[in-house]
């Protein structure tokens, strides 16, 4: 719903926009001047400003050039009587949106008030659709059966309107192939959406998912489409749907059904076309068992499952990997590649990368970074990892250590150094992490 703000100095004008408005659904704020609107904006988040153009106090010009200085996502329509309409095209030269003759059907109004919503709505999608774009390419190229497995049933999933569960841990490509199976589809030319359900808290997440009228809660300036609302259309990518708050399942569960959301702080449903993709780590069976996840909408997000295999089930393509991040890593850090060391070629090859795909990378990356004129050794950048290279003199409790050390680093990594949330994922508390973390010297 747009939030409008009718400037007018003619009471009567003002009344009967007001009401014609209102019936199309449009939330009504009136100014008799120039001056009332330049305090109402300063209170308001107001989306479009109808103005007269020939005003006493403060005219349609001036109010114009005011908003356009201080008010960048406000759109204003001059309106004007039929002798001043080349004052009006001049004002959107100015930067007005269009213009109106009053004597005109206030259709046109109502036609220009829906085109701004239109594209409102494209920049939504446009912003996001800049990260949709599908990298590491080479992930989907496979020597493994199971892997390639994936793949299949990703692309024929891909051109049905089903929902589909990706499983996989943490750093295997679950929003790569959620990617792949959105350029495979019919709905490839429109928005894909990505929302990781566990980097949001509770009180968050709906917003995100669902936006919000102004003034809904605190700090709810404007209106905002969420994302169930910009992926019309397109495809929705829900990682980490396992991490949703039992509210917000119930309210998805109704969403899929009726394919229709409401706005935080609206009662208006919204139709969408939305289709579905999800994906977790966790195990939602025992999920479902511990009652953390409902059992009717996992049938509902499940209608085809992939799972992907975990880098260390999967030998075979690590070579592939590391000479397809190394060309890469090279070209992104203008940075040359000149070869790495056997020591640390067999650590590379040798290692069970629990962090998957996504630890290759970064390892590499930190070894790129650290490295003499392109040339990476063992010793560069690979102390804070996890190892699965141990010598056959290591004692137990020190490959203990290491492992605990490395999946500590690992998970910090993930979440970005964010305490909490990495004392959550490894099940202990906030205090037992940082004594970790002074005990192994492990510092960001």
């Amino acid at each position: 719903m747009l939030n409008i703000l009718i400037v007018d100095d003619e009471k009567d004008f003002r009344v009967l926009l007001k009401i014609i408005l209102k019936r199309s659904g449009y939330n009504i704020i009136e100014a008799s001047d120039g001056i009332e609107a330049i305090d109402i904006l300063k209170k308001e988040a107001i989306d479009v400003v109808l103005t007269d153009l020939v005003m006493d106090k403060c005219d349609g010009i001036t109010l114009l050039k005011h908003i356009s200085e201080n008010y960048s996502g406000t759109e204003t329509i001059i309106m004007t009587a039929y002798g001043s309409i080349e004052n009006a095209v001049e004002a959107m030269k100015l930067g007005a949106f269009s213009y109106f003759i009053k004597s005109n059907n206030p259709e046109e109004i109502i036609l220009n008030l829906e085109k701004i919503k239109k594209i409102r709505k494209l920049h939504v999608e446009n912003k996001y659709l800049k990260d949709a774009i599908i990298s590491d390419g080479v992930i989907l190229e496979s020597k493994n059966k199971l892997f390639m497995q994936a793949v299949d049933y990703a692309k024929r999933a891909a051109d049905s309107n089903s929902n589909i569960l990706i499983l996989g841990e943490s750093g295997v490509g679950k929003e790569v192939f959620a990617k792949f199976i959105h350029a495979n589809s019919s709905r490839k030319n429109n928005a894909f959406l990505a929302v990781n359900c566990y980097s949001f808290s509770d009180s968050l997440i709906e917003s995100e998912l669902y936006g919000h009228e102004n003034g809904s809660f605190t700090g709810a300036t404007g209106t905002r489409i969420g994302r169930f609302e910009a992926a019309d259309k397109g495809t929705l990518f829900l990682d980490e749907v396992g991490d949703l708050p039992e509210s917000t399942q119930v309210k998805i569960l109704r969403n899929i059904e009726n394919k229709e959301i409401t706005r935080i702080g609206s009662n208006k449903a919204i139709k969408t076309d939305f289709r579905l993709i999800s994906a977790t780590h966790k195990d939602i069976s025992k999920a479902i068992r511990e009652k953390k996840f409902r059992e009717d909408l996992y049938y509902r997000l499940s209608t085809v499952i992939i799972e992907i295999p975990p880098l260390r089930k999967r030998k075979e393509d690590i070579p592939a990997l590391i000479e397809y991040f190394t060309n890469s890593l090279s070209i992104s850090l203008k940075k040359p590649f000149k070869g790495m060391d056997k020591k640390l070629s067999d650590f590379l090859i040798s290692y069970d990368y629990p962090g998957n795909v996504r630890e290759m990378k970064n390892i590499l990356e930190r070894l790129f970074v650290l490295s003499r004129e392109g040339f990476l050794i063992m010793d560069d950048g690979l102390s804070f990892s996890s190892r699965s290279y141990y010598s056959e003199d290591e004692s137990l409790k020190s490959i203990r250590t290491n492992a605990e050390k490395g999946h500590i680093i690992n998970t910090l990594e993930k979440f970005n150094y964010d305490f909490n949330k990495t004392a959550k994922a490894l099940q202990i508390s906030s205090r037992q992490l940082y004594n970790k973390c002074n005990e192994y010297n492990i510092k960001k």
